[in-house]
């Protein structure tokens, strides 16, 4: 399944911050950033778990915000893409 991760995290403070790097790295970790606080995770049902539980492992509830969408498959026929794309698509050749 393909899931959207967003997230607001506040860094008016050093741990703010840390927490802004912190929650990037897990995204990271599952897929790949479309935009700067937004990513694109290809992930299956015990993946996806994984990710919600060590997101809300680092986001402090009372600061950020953390959105996670499920998209409706097949994905390229809900997502529209303009402009500059630095996206990788996985599931082609990565070496030609």
């Amino acid at each position: 399944m393909w899931v959207i991760a967003s997230y607001d995290v506040s860094t008016e403070t050093a741990k703010g911050r840390k927490r802004l790097r912190r929650v990037a790295q897990v995204c990271k970790n599952f897929g790949q950033r479309v935009q700067k606080s937004v990513f694109e995770c290809k992930v299956n049902e015990m993946q996806f778990e994984d990710l919600r539980r060590k997101l809300l492992d680092e986001i402090n509830f009372d600061e950020d915000n953390l959105r996670l969408y499920r998209l409706t498959e097949p994905r390229d026929d809900h997502v529209e893409e303009y402009g500059l794309a630095k996206t990788t698509d996985f599931d082609d050749p990565l070496v030609v």
